[in-house]
């Protein structure tokens, strides 16, 4: 039992399990009825993504400096109870039943999902690549 972290639009990978967006927005020009089809999520919660704000800052990164703004940025924002109860279950779940977790963006290293990662991590998950 384990989460995979993924590029939400990618193929599935065998037993992922449920995947779970966690983006601020559904894919643009998706069907609502079609996004699980097209391995988008088969799940929405938002809760774990950026805020739009944060989000931004990720986008306008250049930098390694500008990047360590928006890790500290969305690390702050994982750190509120909601936050961190999402974490903790997810965490819990990861030692009971597959399950994934993602977003759109395409270089992991530059994402979001890459903290997120690390968080999950923090919270005793047990994390597949």
């Amino acid at each position: 039992m384990s989460i995979r972290v993924v590029r939400l639009g990618t193929p599935r990978a065998k037993n992922e399990g449920l995947r779970i967006g966690t983006v601020r927005r559904p894919p643009r020009g998706v069907r609502k009825e079609d996004i699980a089809r097209r391995d988008f999520y088969d799940v929405w919660f938002p809760n774990l993504a950026p805020s739009l704000e944060t989000m931004k800052i990720a986008q306008q990164a250049e930098t390694p400096a500008e990047w360590r703004t928006f890790e500290r940025r969305y690390r702050k924002e994982m750190s509120t109870p909601e936050a961190r109860h999402a974490l903790a279950l997810l965490a819990a779940m990861s030692h009971e039943t597959n399950f994934s977790v993602g977003c759109y963006c395409e270089d992991e290293s530059r994402c979001h999902r890459s903290i997120l990662r690390e968080l999950l991590q923090e919270q005793g998950a047990k994390i597949v690549r």
